[in-house]
C-alpha cells in the first residue's frame, strides 16, 4: 500500500504546482477555552433554533476537557508538519488555515489572502467523505467567503482538492494502527468501524444524483473493507467488522444512521464477543468525536460490560498522511495544466472527482450557492 511517486519526483524535479500560489486548509474550528463553547456551538448550529439551554448541556462535553476542543491545536500542528514536507520537497507556497465554525474564520482568512496577493489557491478540507455537511457546506464556505471580499479587491481563485479516504497514505496509518491495537486484544476481537452519524437523508443526497445517492456509507464502507483487508494479508487473520455511527444531533423524530456505538457494544457483549477495536475511520485526527464520544462514552460503555476494549489512532500527523496533501496538490496542478495524471487510490470506488458534479450532496434547506472551480 504505497503512495506512487509523483512524475516529478520520479524524474529528480521539483515538483510543479503551478498554477496555484497558496494552499488553504480548511477546517471545522473549535473553541479555545470555556468563554468561547457556547458561541461556538451558536455558529454550528446556526438557523437551527436550537435554545440556549441545550447548548450549554452539549457544551459540557468540552467543559470535561477544559472548554478546549483540541482540533486547533492538532490543525496548528498538521500544518507545521505540512510545512515541513513542502520545503523537504522544495515546493514553496504559502500555507493559509481557515474554519467554518471559529477563529480563523474563513471569511478573514480568504481577506487575507486577496490582500497578499493570491491569485489561485488549492484548498485541503479535514473531511475526507462525500456529504452535505463533510463536502458541500465547505464549498459554501468558501463561496461565501469569497463574496464578501471588498469590491475593487481580486478574490483568489479556489480549487478543492479531491476527497481522499481512499488514498493509501491515509488508509496506511488506519491499518498499521489497527493492527496494533488488534495486538493488545484476545483472538476473536472484532473491528468496529466509528463515523459521525449523519441525518439519513443527507446521506440518501449524497454524491452524484445520477449515482443514486448513499454516497457517504459506501465510500466508508469501502474504506473499512480496504482495511480488513489488509489486517488479514498481514496478520494472517480475517476479523469480523461493522460500520456504525456517533455524534447524533438534531430532532429526535428526524432519522440519522444508525447503529450507535454505545447501542452496538452493547449488542456485542451480549453476543460474547470477546473485545473490540474501535476504528475511528471517519475522522482524520483525536478531536472532540474521538476524545469524547469514543475515548470517554464508548470505553465507559465496554468497561461497564466488561468489554476488552482499544481505540485505534487516527492518522493525525503521521507523515504518509501528511504526504497526502502534497501529492493532491500536485496531481491537481498538473490537471490544471492539462496533463494526464495517474491518482493514487485504494478499494473498489476508486479515486474522486476533481470537480463536484452539478447536484452532487445537495443542500436540502435551501438551493446555495457552492465554491466556482468544482461543479456549480
Amino acid at each position: 500500500m504505497t503512495n506512487p511517486q509523483a512524475p516529478d519526483d520520479v524524474q529528480g524535479q521539483l515538483p510543479d504546482v503551478s498554477p496555484y500560489d497558496a494552499l488553504l486548509l480548511v477546517s471545522f474550528g473549535g473553541p479555545e477555552g470555556p468563554d468561547d463553547v457556547v458561541p461556538f456551538l451558536e455558529n454550528v448550529t446556526r438557523g437551527r433554533g436550537i435554545p440556549r439551554e441545550r447548548l450549554e448541556e452539549v457544551g459540557q462535553h468540552y467543559y470535561l476537557f477544559g472548554g478546549r476542543s483540541p482540533i486547533n491545536d492538532q490543525n496548528r500542528s498538521f500544518i507545521t508538519a505540512l510545512r515541513a514536507d513542502l520545503d523537504e520537497h522544495g515546493i514553496d507556497l504559502p500555507v493559509y488555515w481557515g474554519n467554518r465554525n471559529w477563529d480563523p474564520y474563513l471569511t478573514d482568512t480568504i481577506a487575507q489572502m486577496a490582500a497578499d496577493g493570491v491569485r489561485r489557491a488549492a484548498c485541503f478540507v479535514t473531511s475526507a467523505y462525500s456529504s452535505w455537511s463533510s463536502c458541500r457546506q465547505y464549498r459554501e464556505n468558501l463561496y461565501d467567503a469569497v463574496a464578501a471580499v471588498p469590491e475593487g479587491v481580486q478574490a483568489p481563485v479556489l480549487d478543492k482538492l479531491r476527497h481522499y479516504a481512499n488514498h493509501p497514505g491515509f488508509v496506511a496509518p488506519v491499518v498499521e494502527a489497527t493492527l496494533a491495537a488488534l495486538a493488545e486484544l484476545p483472538d476473536g476481537a472484532r473491528l468496529v468501524f466509528v463515523t459521525h452519524s449523519i441525518p439519513t437523508a443527507m446521506n440518501d443526497s449524497s454524491g452524484p444524483p445520477e449515482a443514486g445517492g448513499g454516497a457517504y456509507v459506501a465510500q466508508h464502507l469501502d474504506v473499512a473493507q480496504v482495511v480488513v483487508d489488509a489486517v488479514a494479508e498481514q496478520s494472517g487473520t480475517r476479523p469480523e467488522h461493522d460500520l456504525v455511527f456517533c455524534s447524533r444531533s438534531g430532532a429526535p423524530h428526524v432519522p440519522w444512521l444508525e447503529p450507535d456505538v454505545n447501542d452496538h457494544l452493547e449488542a456485542l457483549a451480549a453476543d460474547g464477543v470477546p473485545g473490540v477495536a474501535v476504528v475511528p475511520i471517519g475522522f482524520v485526527s483525536d478531536h472532540m468525536e474521538v476524545i469524547y464520544d469514543l475515548d470517554t462514552e464508548a470505553k465507559e460503555t465496554a468497561e461497564r460490560l466488561g468489554l476488552p476494549f482499544r481505540r485505534v489512532a487516527t492518522a493525525g500527523e503521521d507523515p504518509r498522511f501528511v504526504a497526502v496533501v502534497r501529492d493532491l496538490l500536485v496531481e491537481r496542478a498538473a490537471v490544471e495544466r492539462g496533463l494526464e495524471v495517474s491518482r493514487a487510490a485504494v478499494g473498489n470506488l476508486g479515486p474522486r472527482w476533481d470537480r463536484c458534479p452539478v447536484g452532487c450532496c445537495a443542500n436540502a434547506r435551501a438551493p446555495r450557492p457552492a465554491l466556482t472551480g468544482v461543479g456549480e
